[in-house]
């Protein structure tokens, strides 16, 4: 891979990936929409090319960029964040983007899609681990889009003759995490001596630290398996009050809330892992980071955009 073009360019992954084809080489094509207040997080690099465009400019993409690619990383993904599951029109509207997506990838001669699915397709699963063939049963509007675009994108790909990569993503967090998520939300909290609420923690859940979100992506680019999809996740589980406790330790409070919102009693409790020996296997992958210096790693990002 020599050069790429990437979706979804200033989140948390997509810088986390950028970050690793610069690392590595590869020139990189960014889309950002030209108005965005996001676009100061690019780094400054010879090798990046900002593109100025939108989820709605994809078919304008050979005319905006005038050179040709050899991977496409979609991970432009719209209506996302809390409210994500409000409107189950405005979730479609992605799966048209994603097949619009595909199609610009042929028009840049990419050889090779790789797509930004989620666990969330799987739908509430309670498993040891949960591995790429386990059955999909989605019970949300964003998780059945993003399996909807996994199942329509492959066979787009499989008529265009191009390659398809679909990693299933997991619990991710790091510098420039969506706000809602637990992680960002407490941490924000705890910085802020607020008070802070959660459940009973018992249950196991996973977390990625970014920056290895981000190797992952660049080694399903250049290693994965076409047709294959793949979890991408640490892989390893515990419960969730041992991540908490952590949370609470690099912020340099004590650990609170354990307990104030009680298990919902319509629906069991779910634990949360991906098996990633497949995307060992095919990419070499290993998780470098783990939780408590990525947690710190957050917290001194966190602390830092609130003092600029």
């Amino acid at each position: 891979m020599k050069k790429a073009f990437v979706t979804g360019a200033t989140g948390m992954i997509g810088l986390a990936l950028i970050d690793e084809c610069l690392r590595q080489g590869v020139r990189v094509y960014a889309l950002v929409r030209e108005d965005s207040p996001r676009a100061g997080r690019l780094p400054e690099n010879e090798n990046l090319v900002r593109v100025n465009g939108s989820l709605e400019d994809l078919d304008k993409l050979p005319a905006l960029v005038q050179d040709t690619c050899d991977v496409f990383f979609h991970l432009a993904w719209g209506n996302t964040g809390a409210a994500r599951n409000a409107s189950t029109e405005r979730q479609a509207a992605n799966i048209a983007w994603t097949l619009q997506a595909v199609r610009a990838a042929a028009a840049l001669g990419c050889r090779r899609f790789v797509g930004a699915g989620s666990q969330a397709e799987y739908g509430p699963k309670d498993l040891p681990v949960i591995g790429p063939d386990t059955p999909a049963t989605p019970n949300t509007p964003y998780g059945a889009a993003k399996l909807a675009a996994c199942l329509l994108s492959r066979m787009l790909c499989d008529e265009i003759g191009m390659e398809w990569v679909w990693p299933r993503i997991f619990s991710i967090y790091g510098p420039y995490d969506k706000p809602s998520t637990m992680i960002a939300s407490s941490i924000a909290k705890m910085l802020a001596g607020e008070g802070v609420h959660f459940s009973p923690a018992t249950h196991r859940w996973e977390y990625l630290y970014s920056r290895d979100a981000g190797k992952a992506m660049y080694l399903l680019g250049e290693k994965g398996r076409s047709g294959q999809i793949y979890c991408l996740g640490s892989g390893e589980s515990r419960p969730l009050i041992r991540f908490i406790e952590e949370m609470a330790e690099a912020c340099g409070v004590p650990l609170q809330g354990i307990g104030d919102i009680p298990y919902p009693k319509d629906r069991p409790v779910r634990n949360l892992c991906a098996d990633i020996s497949l995307l060992r296997a095919d990419t070499g992958f290993e998780v470098e980071t783990d939780f408590p210096e990525g947690i710190r790693e957050t917290v001194a990002f966190m602390k830092r955009r609130s003092k600029a």
